[in-house]
């Protein structure tokens, strides 16, 4: 895992999926060196997977964790199986959970009718707003300290995944909303969103934290769906294609590698393309 972590420089979470993964599968290989492992052992483990249940997309997380232990093991100059022919299976079109502008409405302004202890509304209120309004990663959000936001700009930057950097933008309602905040506070914590805790003082929210905090206001408003922090950065990156967005400026905005990504946001419900559909008619 000392190679994720300090040459991949892959978040704490990822390497501690990569660790579970990895770990079951050693465990159902037993006691083999790793260059009699084969493509029949592969299979086996497939098929282990399979009877557990296991979706196909969960099932490629497990391989993408056995290549990346056998590319560090190739590049170690440790004889084994090669990592190409460790094929990901194919999986259906991935479904986007977003919500539309109503229920947008309903979960932003939430913490304002149900939330009455002023600190907590406000925090709150700006959590909300910023993961709608910038289309953060949660893990991103977390870690935004006070310095990284300047005065009078809605602009800042984060460290992504694979801790690339890349420049952000914040909606007049984000900015207003964390202006609130931050004047309520009386800390001198360096986070952004801070805990409450009086056991915690001077430690960020944790990304379980701020889930919880989503589907709390979500249930609250009576959004049946199940909201996570990641549907608000849904929501975003479709609220921006459907207004006519480039692509490829999303695609910048949300810190995606790959094009490829982006375009699930390509979908567009009845009612647009209709609309879209009736500009013959005009």
């Amino acid at each position: 895992m000392y190679y994720l972590q300090y040459e991949k420089n892959v978040s704490p979470k990822t390497i501690e999926n990569y660790s579970l993964r990895l770990n079951r599968f050693l465990e159902f290989c037993g006691d083999i060196e790793i260059d009699k492992v084969n493509r029949m052992q592969l299979l086996d483990y497939r098929m282990a997977l399979h009877k557990k249940k296991l979706n196909i997309k969960t099932i490629n997380y497990h391989i993408v964790a056995i290549r990346a232990f056998f590319k560090f093991v190739l590049k170690n100059d440790i004889d084994c199986m090669s990592p190409e022919k460790l094929e990901l299976a194919k999986t259906p079109p991935r479904e986007v959970n977003y919500l539309d502008e109503k229920d947008i409405g309903k979960i932003l302004a939430a913490p304002l009718e149900y939330t009455r202890e002023p600190l907590k509304q406000a925090r709150d209120f700006a959590i909300l707003q910023f993961l709608y309004g910038t289309g953060l990663r949660v893990t991103e959000l977390i870690m935004l300290q006070k310095k990284d936001i300047k005065r009078d700009s809605n602009q800042f930057a984060v460290v992504g995944k694979w801790s690339k950097l890349r420049s952000v933008f914040a909606t007049k309602h984000a900015i207003n909303a964390l202006k609130a905040y931050t004047k309520l506070r009386t800390d001198t914590g360096p986070y952004l969103f801070m805990t409450l805790s009086k056991n915690k003082i001077g430690e960020h929210l944790s990304r379980n934290s701020i889930e919880d905090i989503v589907k709390k206001y979500a249930a609250l408003v009576g959004i049946k769906k199940k909201v996570t922090p990641h549907t608000l950065r849904h929501s975003f990156a479709t609220a921006l294609i459907k207004k006519g967005a480039d692509i490829r400026a999303v695609q910048t905005l949300l810190g995606h590698a790959s094009i490829t990504t982006t375009q699930i946001y390509t979908h567009v419900d009845d009612k647009h393309l209709q609309k879209v559909h009736n500009l013959l008619d005009e």
